[in-house]
């Protein structure tokens, strides 16, 4: 009885996932067109069912490796949507770079990067509350290698604002900062002190398989993941910008915001699993490590396949309001990093990146129409950001000795929010 609950609880999941995406696998592979509302939304499911065969996969390696790395890597591969639909974009880019698709790629980064901060990162501190009534979400110690190496990313990215550029040098920097980032989580202890109950669902019953069943299973199930976006990613993208058109909406807007909702599903229902799981501190680990690996990867990708692209060496070029853009989303990360600094998320600072992010957003659909006056909106924005930014700073800048050192020195088993660091 207890295998057949187990086999329903993997089987149940994983073939309504499946089942959702073979639709669109059937469209593409057989080169049948669709309407460019059908098309989006029949490829943006089949993108959210793959990313979440790909997040059962991960949470079931949760347990046999360090919690840190765990972590960074489940974040990882959980966006794998979004570095799909990014790489499509900065592709056509660099094959006509008069396209607009050069704007579409910045937009697509910078929204999910800014939704990440602006939305999920509130939304875990909101659901902790409601189902413990804690008014926040501490961190340990250990996840000082989080807010160090974000902020490392945070301030290169206004060197890119600075130069108007994104280089093949920039992504040489940022793979090098992701790659350290892995390296010293790796060299973390795997200890936690949150319980972990027995969550039914596709990752708990692949985690406790065989060790030669287990992992054939997740690689399986990365495999026909990784099909399914890359079958997905071009259709999905080009329908985004058919749809704007056919609806008059502005494009940019529509790929800034729309995208990364399909392409980020999957990676925050995991992070919503773990706080119901009573796992929040893992929840918001997570959605901090997936900024990281955005702010480094996602941005350092785009000159890369521009570069494939075109056939030849090229830089990403931001125009006036992709700088602002990219501008408004360092000066968010930089702001969110100064709430951080207690180790800790309350709920008054969760309310306050989630309003200011609504407020963004509402006023780009507003000032649509008027793209001189919409710059300088995202201007007045990120200055907003950044003086807010200042004065955490400048009230919490003793607190910055004890982060760097956690965060360059690990201690065995980590310490909660309130040792020293705090």
């Amino acid at each position: 009885m207890q295998k057949s609950a187990g086999f329903g609880q993997f089987a149940v999941p994983v073939g309504m996932a499946l089942a959702t995406a073979t639709p669109a696998v059937v469209v593409r592979l057989g080169g049948l067109a669709l309407a460019p509302l059908l098309g989006a939304a029949l490829f943006g499911v089949a993108i959210l069912a793959a990313g979440f065969l790909l997040s059962w996969g991960a949470e079931a390696a949760e347990r046999y490796l360090a919690t840190g790395f765990i972590v960074a890597l489940v974040a990882l591969v959980t966006v794998l949507p979004e570095y799909a639909v990014d790489f499509y974009y900065a592709l056509r880019a660099g094959q006509d770079p008069a396209s607009g698709y050069v704007a579409y790629a910045a937009a697509n980064m910078t929204g999910a990067n800014r939704m990440l901060i602006g939305l999920a990162w509130p939304l875990m501190v909101g659901l902790h509350a409601w189902r413990s009534h804690e008014r926040g979400i501490a961190l340990l110690r250990e996840n000082a290698v989080e807010f160090m190496f974000l902020a490392i990313a945070s301030l290169y990215a206004f060197v890119i604002v600075w130069k108007n550029t994104i280089s093949v040098v920039d992504f040489v920097v940022l793979a090098t900062l992701f790659g350290a980032y892995l390296w010293r989580t790796s060299r973390a202890s795997n200890e936690d002190d949150e319980p972990e109950s027995e969550e039914p669902g596709p990752g708990a019953v692949i985690a406790k398989l065989r060790p030669g069943a287990r992992w054939a299973t997740m690689g399986a199930m990365t495999v026909l993941s990784a099909a399914i976006i890359l079958l997905s990613a071009e259709p999905f993208a080009e329908a985004l910008v058919a749809s704007g058109r056919r609806l008059g909406m502005d494009e940019f807007l529509l790929i800034q915001w729309l995208a990364p909702l399909a392409s980020e599903a999957p990676a925050v229902a995991i992070a919503v699993l773990f706080v119901l799981d009573g796992r929040a501190r893992a929840a918001l680990s997570t959605m901090i490590s997936d900024k990281i690996n955005q702010w480094t990867l996602l941005v350092g990708m785009l000159p890369i396949a521009m570069s494939v692209g075109a056939g030849h060496l090229v830089a990403l070029p931001l125009d006036a309001r992709q700088h602002e853009e990219f501008l408004l989303t360092a000066a968010q990360s930089l702001f969110a990093l100064t709430l951080l600094m207690r180790l800790r998320l309350s709920m008054a600072s969760a309310a306050i990146l989630a309003t200011l992010f609504v407020v963004q957003v509402l006023v780009a659909f507003f000032y649509r129409a008027d793209p001189v006056r919409e710059v300088a909106m995202l201007t007045y924005a990120a200055y907003i950001y950044l003086g807010l930014a200042a004065l955490l700073f400048l009230a919490q800048v003793r607190r910055l000795p004890g982060l760097v050192h956690a965060g360059l020195r690990p201690e065995p088993g980590g310490a909660a929010a309130d040792s020293p660091v705090a």
